[in-house]
């Protein structure tokens, strides 16, 4: 995959690999920007319950507006390869920082907050939302 062009998005290298797709760092040609691209797996793009986990993980992420969550930039498809676009964040996962031990408490917490505060972001403004959109249509059936 390294050296392939999708779309219009150069891939460099490999950040990564889950159950759900493999993760890449690439270059966006249009932009001039480093993104992260997460490519559906060629087993699960026949799979049509794989292809709409997919399409929800992408649009789950699409919804989730906060600081400490990584954006996603799109759903793409380019040479029947699906992948999503997203932010590409810098530095050491969770699983690399546990790899040189123990976390010490005030990290940890630290890790923690930032954690509750995305989830906590995430629920005022998925109700800020919804709540906004009910109040456009009370506008603009008043009008």
């Amino acid at each position: 995959m390294v050296g392939k062009t999708l779309g219009h998005y150069k891939i460099l290298g490999p950040l990564g690999k889950g159950g759900m797709g493999e993760v890449y760092r690439a270059r966006d040609t249009t932009l001039d920007r480093d993104v992260a691209i997460k490519v559906l797996p060629e087993d699960f793009a026949t799979d049509a319950d794989r292809l709409a986990r997919f399409e929800r993980e992408a649009k789950l992420l699409a919804s989730l507006q906060h600081p400490n969550i990584g954006a996603i930039h799109g759903l793409e498809e380019s040479d029947d390869i699906r992948f999503l676009v997203l932010e590409l964040i810098e530095g050491q996962t969770l699983e690399q920082r546990l790899a040189k031990g123990a976390i010490p408490v005030p990290e940890a917490l630290d890790i923690a907050r930032q954690i509750a505060e995305a989830l906590a972001g995430r629920g005022r403004s998925r109700f800020q939302a919804v709540g906004h959109q009910e109040n456009e249509g009370k506008r603009s059936a008043t009008r």
